[in-house]
């Protein structure tokens, strides 16, 4: 596979192993963590996955950079998405009078 390959279908192998090599460095920590947290911590490196073929293409010297962007990035799209939810349920409740009818 070539970096010319715009597919990005066929680049996530890399990536995802790149993501999956972060979270092995990373077992210890997760071991110490509440189970809660657990789950929590573990959906971080699901965003990453998602973002795998981006992952591959960023050639860092740390590999914890990338997976961190693709982190941040899915939790921005994440307050996008509840900012415009609370937007609407806002928006609903200004339309209504003080009794919650229209």
């Amino acid at each position: 596979m070539t970096p010319e390959n715009d597919d990005p279908t066929e680049r996530t192998s890399d990536g995802t192993d790149a993501v999956r090599a972060v979270e092995d460095r990373w077992t210890p920590y997760r071991r110490a963590l509440r189970r809660d947290d657990q789950y929590v911590f573990d959906r971080l490196f699901e965003y990453g996955e998602g973002h795998a073929a981006a992952i591959e293409r960023l050639t860092h010297r740390s590999p914890v950079v990338p997976l961190f962007a693709a982190v941040d990035l899915e939790q921005e799209k994440r307050l996008d998405t509840l900012e415009a939810r609370l937007d609407a349920l806002e928006d609903d409740l200004n339309r209504t009078d003080g009794d919650g009818r229209p």
